[in-house]
């Protein structure tokens, strides 16, 4: 009986289809015990596997680390982002136990984008959702970062005081934040209705539908979902929506640089004055208030 050939495929593969996988682990590991925030560790990680898979090694050399800034230069990659992979590639060489250079690039001074006062009406009237309302609510009244949102528990809000304790914010630092009525008073209707859930000894204030911790991922989608259906297509996700729109909101309505400042819990307050950038109208007004004969 003649035996039928065997479908094997003999070829070598590219050692670009390498996975890499546990350089990544060790490297989650290592941003973990040096505390690191979940959120900076889940850039470096992207940004480390596409480094190592252009590479095509787990211990790049200094050539290829020139050969992997070239390439991102090519992609027309912002400053800042183009400075993230900086960090991450010099914290990935640092696990290794080498030095690596990798030159910070002074960030353009770019205007930042905002939401006006009526877009973010839009976007308030098109959610149905009392979940919604109240996390996107929390995060904007707060002037909250999406990761200070997911990992809120119940005992972090107090509604009589009007506040909210941000715990592991940028740079780990811990922080009270203030809200206004009308965010307690969708508070208290969403906590009538939610049931309360304990996820890993912890009784967090918004979990998904499938009992989950919500993720940064999954809150920029939900947000970008309504802005889309309230028909604005500027640029700009939840950062955008209540961090850089509040300041510029506050800053425009008269609001004293520092204390905008102290509430956006800012360390420097050059980052603050970014914001002083504000809509024509509101430029217009105090134009034409301040500059009479």
């Amino acid at each position: 009986m003649k035996n039928s050939k065997l479908n094997i495929d003999w070829n070598l593969k590219n050692i670009s289809e390498k996975n890499y996988s546990l350089e990544i682990n060790k490297f989650h590991r290592y941003l973990k015990d040096k505390g690191f925030r979940d959120s900076t560790i889940d850039g470096y990680l992207g940004n480390v596997h596409r480094y190592l898979e252009f590479s095509k090694a787990t211990k790049p050399t200094a050539k290829d680390i020139e050969k992997f800034r070239g390439y991102l230069y090519t992609k027309n990659l912002s400053r800042s982002t183009l400075n993230q992979y900086g960090y991450a590639i010099k914290a990935y060489h640092q696990m290794l136990g080498d030095q690596v250079d990798f030159a910070r690039i002074t960030p353009n001074n770019t205007i930042p984008y905002y939401f006006t006062l009526e877009e973010i009406n839009k976007i308030f009237s098109v959610i149905c959702n009392i979940k919604h309302v109240a996390m996107l609510k929390t995060l904007f009244f707060g002037c909250l970062r999406a990761s200070e949102l997911c990992i809120l528990d119940d005992e972090d809000i107090d509604l009589k005081s009007l506040t909210i304790r941000v715990r592991g914010g940028k740079g780990g630092k811990d922080g009270v934040v203030f809200i206004s009525d009308d965010c307690a008073s969708i508070l208290k209707e969403y906590l009538q209705v939610r049931p309360q859930l304990e996820i890993k000894g912890r009784k967090p204030l918004f979990y998904t539908d499938y009992g989950n911790i919500w993720r940064r991922e999954d809150l920029h989608h939900m947000f970008t979902t309504y802005k889309r259906r309230a028909g604005i297509e500027k640029r700009g996700g939840c950062h955008v929506f209540a961090r850089q729109s509040t300041a510029t909101m506050m800053i425009g309505n008269g609001a004293d640089i520092s204390v905008v400042r102290h509430l956006l819990r800012h360390n420097d307050i050059r980052t603050t004055l970014r914001f002083i950038i504000v809509s024509d109208q509101m430029k217009r007004e105090k134009y034409e208030k301040y500059l009479v004969l």
